[in-house]
């Protein structure tokens, strides 16, 4: 079998990654087209993940809405030339439009129910949509449902690899605090916010005192903040994720990659995410904010918990327990298609062989 990949964002190369090696391993050929972001590709060629790079996408709305033909054109020239039996991607507008056009299964992976253009672009044209059970939107007869979620297909106990030798700076006395701002320039994040400027500066002026400080930013911090700079390499980010006490940010995907991996965070964006709203009434180890009031004081509680990381292991230990492990569920669909997708269709219950 030959599967055509289609990678966007940083996240979509943790997302595969797993299932690439698996692929592989099982004599089937690969093809990754990645965007050109500078990251993308260092996190693929840590992974020694071959790749062919498509331009990266303008940051206005329409920029990218206008994009679409050109970068559709890209992955039609490449399909005739790969001849792929299947195409995969998350969100994947431009796998979806091709597959439709060669005559071969689209099948995309999504868990941002509010992206609606991203919606808009691939539902028509996929074959299979694949969305965490807590997916808050119908997508049609198209879309299956599974007990999981997107980032246990990378950091669940089968998969996770994390570096034994990773050690944190600072003093090993106070607890560590990572900050997480982002750009606001995805196509879902218009209109939307995250912490103010005020209470960024607050969270600094009451933690710097008590705890080692990382930010992590999307955009240049002030000269003021430098000195907090994440300085490690990309492929280091879940060994830090794994090893700090608190996570506050404005991304969903860092958010949740804290909950699968025991580590509390506080979520701020006005866009509030299902998975991490489930996340918080099931297991309780986030906390969801649609603006910046009470932040702090949440923050303040969390900390001063003695038993933080003893009791974030054993929520931990029960979401592992209720949730599938997702590359396993991946390599048999993507091996048995199009078997598998009636049997997900007709058997609700499949699923749970991949605990």
């Amino acid at each position: 079998m030959k599967i055509l990949f289609e990678i966007c964002h940083p996240a979509h190369v943790h997302y595969f990654r797993n299932l690439i090696v698996e692929m592989n391993k099982k004599g089937h050929e690969v093809r990754v087209l990645a965007q050109d972001r500078g990251i993308i590709s260092e996190l693929l060629d840590k992974y020694n993940i071959p790749h062919t790079k498509f331009p990266n996408l303008p940051k206005s709305l329409w920029g990218k809405i206008l994009y679409i033909p050109f970068i559709d054109l890209i992955f039609y020239r490449a399909a005739l030339k790969f001849k792929p039996d299947m195409l995969m991607g998350f969100g994947g507008a431009y796998i979806s439009h091709v597959g439709k056009l060669i005559g071969k299964p689209g099948i995309v992976l999504d868990d941002t129910d509010i992206a609606k253009w991203s919606h808009a672009a691939y539902k028509k044209f996929a074959a299979a949509i694949l969305t965490p059970q807590c997916f808050n939107k119908d997508l049609g007869d198209k879309q299956i449902r599974f007990n999981s979620y997107m980032e246990l297909s990378y950091l669940h106990p089968n998969y996770l690899k994390l570096d034994p030798d990773f050690k944190l700076s600072g003093d090993p006395n106070k607890k560590t605090v990572l900050l997480r701002f982002v750009s606001w320039r995805a196509h879902h994040d218009i209109g939307q916010n995250g912490l103010s400027d005020k209470v960024k500066f607050d969270l600094i002026e009451e933690l710097k005192d008590k705890c080692n400080i990382i930010i992590s930013s999307e955009e240049t911090l002030p000269e003021s903040l430098a000195k907090y700079q994440y300085k490690f390499p990309p492929d280091k980010m879940h060994s830090l994720l794994a090893s700090i006490d608190l996570f506050i940010g404005e991304g969903a995907t860092m958010a949740s990659e804290c909950v699968m991996l025991g580590t509390s965070a506080v979520y701020v964006n006005s866009l509030q995410c299902t998975t991490l709203l489930e996340q918080q009434q099931k297991y309780g180890l986030v906390y969801n904010f649609a603006t910046s009031e009470g932040v702090l004081e949440k923050v303040k509680e969390i900390l001063s918990n003695p038993e933080l990381s003893k009791d974030n292991q054993a929520k931990r230990a029960t979401l592992l327990k209720d949730k599938i492990d997702l590359t396993g569920l991946l390599v048999w669909f993507v091996q048995n298609y199009p078997a598998s997708l009636k049997t997900l269709k007709s058997d609700s219950e499949y699923q749970n062989r991949f605990k």
